[in-house]
This record gives C-alpha cells, structure tokens and sequence, in this order.
C-alpha cells in the first residue's frame, strides 16, 4: 500500500463529519451509515500504519508548502512515526467504538445528525494533532480540539447548565492555549524554526539562555519553551489547578465523556512525548511536572472518593490517572506514560459506556439496582501480626522484586524505576490484603494461587512497560537518557525515598489494624479533623469556589473600566 494513502486516516473521518453535516437534514437517524464506516476505516488504515512505521521507519508526507503565504518557512506536512501510529490507532479504536455505541443510544435525540458530524470532525482533528510534523500545526490542531470541546460540551444548547459548563471549559483551555501560544513564539524566536527535528536539532547543538524580563535573571530557552508548553499540557490533560473543567463535563451525551477521556485529556501525556528531546534538555521542567502530577493525584483521588455522582466519580477518576501519567513524564518514563495513556485510555471509555447503560437502566427501572443486604467484610482479627506484616506488606516487595528481576531493569541508574517500584509496591499490598479479606479465601491453596496470579501480573505488566519503552525509543541509550535528565538531586532522592518508605509502612499499618478491628494506631484528632476533611474534598478544596470570586471581580473590574473608559477619550 502506498504511503500516500495514510493521509485517508485524517480525511475519511473528516469527509465523514462534513458529509454528515451538509446531508444531516436528509439523513437524520441514518447518519451512523456514514460516520462509521468513515471512522471503521481509518482505523484499519492505522493498524497499517503501524505496521508500516515498524518495517520501513518514520513515514513523513508534506501535504503543502505555501512558500508566500507566511514570513517563515513551515509545511503543511505529516510525521507518522511510532507514537503517532500508536496514537492514532487508539483514537479511531475508541472513537469507532463510541460511533458504534451511539447508534442506539442517541436515538430520539435532538440534533443526531450533529452529533455525528462533530464526532467525526474531532476525529480527525485529533489525528492530525498526533501526526504534526511541526508545532505550527500541532498548535492549530490544539485550538481547533478546544473549539470543538465547546461544541460538542454544549450538544443540548437548551440546557443553561451545560452552555455554562461549556463556557467554563472553553475559558479554561483558553489560558492554556495562550501559554500553548507563548511557548510556539518562543521557540521560534530562538531557535528559527517550528520544525520538530530541526528544532530538537538546535536546541541540542546550540543551548541557548533568556531572560525572564528585561535586565532580570536568566533561564535556559529550552526550560522556559517547554515549561509554557507544559502550561497547555495542563489545561487539556485536567492537571491541579486547572483542572476544574473535567468534572463539570459530565451533563454531555455519555458517548463524548467517553471519547473525551480517552482521547481529549490524553493530549498532555502525547505533547511531552512529541516533545520528548526538548524536554530531556529540561530538567526543571520535568521536576514540575513530577509534583504537579504528584499533587493532581492525591486532589483527584481524594475528592473522587467523596462524589455521590457515578460519572463525577470517573471524572475525578480520570483526573487523578492523567496526574499518574504526568509524574511518569516527569520522571523520564515518556514511553510509560503512553502504555498508561492507552491502558487507561480504553478502560475508562469502557467505563463510560457501561455507565451509560447503567444510568438509562436507572430511569427505566426505578428499582434498578436491586437492593441487596451489606454484609461486612471479614476481619483479620485471627491472623497474627507476624503473619499480617510477611503477607500483606513483605510479599508483596518479594513478588514485586523477583517481577523486576525477571524483566532485568536495572536500578541503580535510574531513579525513576525506584520510585515505580514504591508504587507498585502499595499497589500490590492493597491487593493482598484486599483478596485475603474476601470471605471466597478459604485456604492456603486459594491464597497462593492469588499470590501467583499477582506475580503473574507483576512480570507482564512490567515486560510490556519494559517492552512498549524500547518500541517506542529504539534508539541506543534514549530512554535511559530521559531517565538521567529527570534525575534528582542526590539528597534529595534519599529523603524522598526515607519519607515514601515511611509513609507506606504508616499507611499499611492504620488499615492493616483497623480491617483487624482496631483503632489503637488511630489517634483521636483524626475523628474530629476527619468530618472537616470530607467536607472540604467534597466542595473540591473550594477550588472553583475561588475561581468564581476572581470572576465576578474581574467582571465587575471591566464593567467599571467600561463605564469611565469615554471620559478618556479625547
């Protein structure tokens, strides 16, 4: 197949939504006949191009080159390499699914045809952002997704609530974008270029310093481009503070929240990795992008926690992921956030469906779910503390070890690799303490074959990680070059690990006594400071409460400024 015809990945969808959109009044209910074919086939088209990229190599196609049209040279062109081939494969996966999924669930819907002319026209848009050849138009693709949020959030425009929650997302990615913007001057100021390998090129060879104001201190270009373009980064992939638009989204046709949040809030993982040379020559960058995520993760977690709301809960759900997904970047493991990027990608769109489906059960059904009698899980009163400590917190450092050890990732060189491992260590200890609780565990034999099953799982989600990064960065020493980049300061790291190790044996230790039915490890301050902490993860930190005062200020700042502006006139 010629590599001409990869460009029908971008079109078809395209082709499909404008088709849609000029016929919608004779198609109606009959639009889906057009929208997915178009997206079915350009994601056959992307399992080619995957295929294509990892025989012959980084497939570039320059669509157009308007010489006189722009001061500076840039083309209109395409970059199809690994990432981008893998990108596009699970944006027109999950939207050929959503398009499927919506032939019912959108019927007797106002505005069907809609609805399938702006999923397939974000479809493509979305592809050709992941196969930008420059960040010229990478940026445009960037602007023209926001616009199309917009839309798509404000589907039902008779409903007030979902016009405003539009208009907050709208604003929101607004100031991302402008630093999006900031970033793209930037680099072309410096560097003379928006070409990605030209640019990667010279910011390489020539390391260039700027000042952040005239006569004030200065900064490494590469660190100031990329910590601007992190800016936009956050907006889109919902990372704290700017992610107040996330939750609100949720007043959208089921479908889109799906495709939302596996395709839409995964832009900020895929721009780092689109920029990954620029950002190994950032260290700071990628230090703030480590705490940023760290930070969004523990706000997301905590207040998903405290949502009555089945699809506030997956929305601060997806918040508290795209945060896990940063701290990888952050971390140098660019490769990892993808393979956490289309892990999550696909299950939390699976996710959405099935909520879907659960909430039309519920209005069909005003007895659905069923009520069924609570029973309390089973304590651990009769397991001793020798036992409970060997289980539940040192088994699982013994499995997670020999995984690593199977997978052979060395160490001592890479931080970040450290830091995974106290992860996945309280990952796999919840997990052990959460299977033995089961009242199903009635012997040492079902406890051992979980033990294995989790070893299991250990060795293969850490072989494909191990794998997916040399997929990606097949190049001799680039990814264990990132690692070195987001390497911290030495006594740093040490601390970070001390007060990690802490934190973990603590923190198993408060749920370990109390599955066992005791409180002596609790202090009492906790229950009265417990209530205020739920109050205030519930309201969200009062975070948009904020946003909402510095917006009626500003509002009444302009209309003050608007009414005395004659009487400056001349």
């Amino acid at each position: 197949m010629p590599n001409e015809l990869l460009v029908l990945i971008l079109l078809l969808p395209l082709l499909g939504g404008v088709a849609i959109a000029l016929l919608g009044f004779r198609l109606r209910e009959q639009s889906y006949k057009v929208g997915v074919p178009a997206v079915g086939a350009a994601f056959l088209l992307s399992i080619w191009a995957l295929y294509a990229v990892r025989v012959q190599g980084p497939i570039h196609l320059v669509l157009y080159h308007p010489h006189s049209l722009l001061p500076f040279s840039v083309s209109i062109s395409l970059s199809i390499d690994r990432l981008s081939a893998v990108m596009m494969m699970l944006i027109t996966g999950v939207s050929m699914i959503v398009h499927v999924y919506s032939i019912r669930y959108m019927q007797g819907e106002r505005g069907y045809a809609r609805f399938y002319a702006l999923m397939g026209i974000i479809t493509s848009v979305l592809v050709t952002l992941v196969s930008s050849a420059n960040l010229l138009m990478l940026f445009v693709c960037w602007q023209l997704v926001s616009w199309l949020l917009y839309l798509l959030l404000a589907y039902n425009y008779t409903n007030g609530q979902a016009l405003q929650t539009a208009f907050k997302t709208w604003l929101v990615l607004r100031l991302g974008d402008v630093m999006f913007l900031g970033g793209v001057l930037l680099a072309y100021g410096v560097y003379g270029t928006l070409e990605h390998s030209v640019l990667f090129e010279r910011a390489a060879q020539h390391p260039v310093m700027v000042p952040l104001w005239a006569g004030g201190p200065e900064l490494s270009a590469a660190t100031a481009i990329t910590l601007l373009l992190f800016v936009g980064a956050m907006a889109k992939s919902a990372q704290f503070p700017l992610h107040v638009w996330l939750p609100d989204t949720m007043d959208t046709p089921t479908p889109v929240s799906a495709l939302m949040h596996a395709g839409i809030v995964n832009a900020g993982g895929f721009l780092i990795n689109r920029l990954a040379p620029l950002y190994g020559l950032a260290p700071d960058t990628l230090h703030v992008a480590f705490l940023v995520g760290g930070v969004t993760v523990i706000v997301g977690a905590s207040i998903m926690l405290t949502q009555p709301d089945v699809k506030k809960m997956l929305g601060f759900s997806t918040m508290g992921q795209m945060g896990y997904m940063t701290m990888e970047c952050g971390l140098g493991a660019f490769a990892l956030g993808i393979f956490h990027l289309i892990a999550h990608g696909v299950f939390k769109a699976t996710l959405f469906l099935w909520a879907g489906n659960a909430i039309h059960e519920a209005r069909r059904d005003p007895k659905f779910p069923s009520d069924h009698p609570v029973q309390e899980g089973a304590t651990l009163s009769h397991l001793p503390w020798a036992t409970g400590v060997v289980m539940t917190l040192l088994l699982p450092l013994v499995i997670l070890l020999i995984a690593h050890g199977v997978v052979q990732v060395p160490l001592r060189d890479a931080q970040g690799a450290v830091i995974f491992l106290f992860f996945a260590w309280v990952t796999s200890a919840q997990a052990i303490l959460s299977l033995y609780r089961l009242k199903a565990v009635g012997s040492w034999w079902v406890a051992g074959v979980m033990v294995l099953a989790i070893l299991a799982v250990m060795i293969t989600y850490l072989w494909a990680a191990e794998t997916f990064t040399y997929f990606l960065y097949p190049a001799p020493g680039e990814a264990s070059r990132y690692f070195q980049a987001a390497a911290f300061p030495l006594w740093m790291f040490d601390v970070f690990i001390a007060v990690v190790t802490v934190l973990v044996i603590g923190g198993w230790a408060v749920a370990y006594t109390n599955v066992r039915g005791e409180h002596t490890l609790i202090p009492n301050w906790t229950h009265e400071i417990m209530p205020r902490l739920y109050v205030w993860f519930w309201n969200r930190l009062y975070v948009d409460a904020v946003y909402a005062r510095l917006g009626r200020t500003f509002a009444h700042l302009a209309r003050r400024v608007d009414a005395t502006l004659p009487e400056w006139l001349p």
